[in-house]
């Protein structure tokens, strides 16, 4: 008895089944066919060899119908069935019979892997998840489990409705494709994403999203992920960071949010920061309705005249702040050149201010340092120092500086 298949899968439902060679009636010592099933199973192999399946069929039916069949005349039924309902298309009768075949004490151990494979194809053809998963890990445990059959089991516990078993099998893809350094395919970040959805869990989505702006850096990834961090943030200084890095993810899109980044720059000590942000909102086309583009008029022209005093002041500022004891006074005038967009001042200052001490948020300050670093074309520097941003009060601004640290990789790529 020597019979062979091999399955190529194209995606989840593309199923295309081959015969390599057709099944033989045997008549060794050891595995014989009865006189009656082969006699009525050698017209099945003439068929299976000119491809004329529906006659092969009709054969093997009723080989099946014969009463005292032996234990190898039942696997020789199982692997004509197998081949002839496979190559005619007729995927439910392939699921029994290649089943059958695959169960049986006579299989080939050289043929189970392609066996086994097929089935998994068949079987997720059919919508039966609960057998192609049991396949595919017996595929997976085996090793004889290549890529496709992977996603396919992956995608079966999602089309069953296990979202907990999909984020199993997907991690375990994702987790293999970062070992051998590629990227995680967009695909799988999507079935990951959805499950977490699905089950209802924060942690899972933020971790979710995390992989997506890692590997697909696209602003509405960006913008899903932040609204989650200001879900779970509080404070005026939190949120004006959770705005800088949504501005500088191009995921800042609400007129509202640009209006409201722009007052909790002014209200922070930086009318420059807040007049870019402004400008750079209506350069946008933002500002769509009236009502809208009128009110940020108004507050343009406010922190227009605000920072032109602010900038008038500014040398003393900073001859103020570098001789005083504490490094408060630095981190303003830091904060200060950052808005006017000036970088390496603002790193000096920011610097100076966090060697004084003194500060009343460390975090904060670290992580504007950060920004400046990268925005001034140090991104080493500020990959360096958003590792340094730890408070056990303020996790919001630790979240903050390794969500900086994965857009300062992705834009340095």
């Amino acid at each position: 008895m020597k019979s062979s298949l091999t399955v190529a899968t194209a995606a989840v439902a593309a199923v295309a089944l081959l015969a390599v060679s057709g099944p033989t009636l045997a008549a060794a010592a050891k595995n014989t066919n009865s006189e009656k099933v082969a006699t009525i199973l050698k017209p099945a192999q003439d068929a299976l060899k000119a491809k004329n399946y529906s006659v092969a069929m009709a054969k093997i039916h009723e080989a099946e119908a014969v009463s005292d069949k032996t234990p190898f005349d039942q696997f020789t039924i199982a692997d004509f069935g197998c081949n002839a309902s496979a190559g005619s298309g007729n995927y439910a009768e392939a699921a029994k019979y290649c089943e059958a075949k695959l169960n049986s004490s006579f299989v080939n151990e050289a043929e189970v892997p392609a066996l086994t494979r097929a089935l998994i194809s068949i079987n997720s053809q059919l919508k039966n998840y609960d057998k192609t998963i049991e396949l595919g890990n017996k595929a997976i445990k085996g090793g004889f489990a290549n890529d496709e059959i992977k996603n396919v089991v992956a995608q079966s516990y999602y089309l069953k409705g296990d979202w907990k078993g999909t984020l199993s099998a997907e991690n375990a893809l994702v987790d293999d494709e970062l070992k051998e350094g590629h990227a995680p395919k967009e695909q799988q970040l999507g079935l990951i994403l959805n499950s977490c959805l699905k089950l209802d869990d924060e942690a899972c989505q933020e971790k979710a999203l995390e992989k997506y702006v890692q590997y697909y850096p696209k602003p509405e990834y960006w913008a899903f992920l932040l609204a989650h961090v200001r879900q779970s943030s509080t404070g005026d200084s939190n949120n004006l960071q959770i705005l800088r890095l949504m501005a500088d993810t191009d995921s800042l899109k609400d007129p509202g949010d640009w209006n409201e980044a722009a007052q909790l720059a002014v209200d922070a000590g930086s009318p420059g920061e807040a007049q870019r942000i402004l400008e750079k909102g209506f350069a946008a086309n933002v500002f769509t309705d009236q009502r809208s583009k009128d009110r940020n008029t108004r507050l343009l022209e406010s922190v227009k005249k605000a920072a032109v005093a602010d900038q008038a002041s500014l040398a003393k500022g900073e001859a103020d702040a570098n001789a005083a004891a504490t490094g408060q006074k630095n981190a303003a005038v830091g904060l200060a050149y950052f808005g006017y967009g000036q970088y390496d001042k603002a790193v000096d200052q920011l610097q100076k201010g966090l060697t004084k001490g003194g500060l009343k948020n460390t975090a904060d300050t670290k992580l504007l340092l950060g920004i400046a670093q990268f925005r001034a074309g140090h991104k080493d520097d500020a990959l360096k120092t958003f590792k340094t941003v730890k408070d056990d009060q303020n996790k919001p601004l630790e979240r903050l500086a390794y969500l900086w640290t994965l857009h300062v990789r992705s834009a340095a790529s």
